[in-house]
């Protein structure tokens, strides 16, 4: 739990907005999920893609063992992003923003409650060091 809330404080802003993005996404996925294999199987295959194609943007295929969250993060944005796109097909989103008040809510909420999190850990470790 240590590990946890170390990590938590010291998040910096552009990781809070990527876990953001994660909380968003694992949000529409509960409401929207689809079981077809399909679909799973074609975010897999565009994520390796372009997952590649970004390793090799950033350095290379030889830099994946000197920042393996890097690399992780490389390959589950295409996935996240393509079994998004397929989840809200033609179900009345508006960019990222579901038609419905409560989804938007749920989603929004969760994210504002997890930037609380960090922001209170970032202030505790600040008011711990003064």
């Amino acid at each position: 739990m240590a590990a946890i809330t170390h990590y938590l404080a010291n998040l910096s802003n552009g990781k809070l907005v990527l876990w953001c993005y994660l909380i968003w996404w694992g949000a529409t996925v509960f409401h929207h999920f689809d079981p077809s294999p399909s679909l799973w199987l074609n975010s897999v295959g565009i994520s390796a893609v372009i997952g590649v194609a970004l390793m090799l943007s950033v350095g290379g295929l030889q830099s994946a063992s000197r920042d393996r969250w890097q690399t992780f993060r490389l390959f589950a944005m295409p996935f996240c992003v393509s079994s998004f796109s397929s989840l809200i097909k033609g179900k009345g989103f508006l960019l990222i923003f579901s038609p419905s008040a409560s989804e938007l809510a749920i989603a929004a909420g969760l994210c504002a409650a997890f930037s609380a999190i960090v922001v209170g850990l970032r202030m505790a470790r600040h008011s711990s060091r003064t």
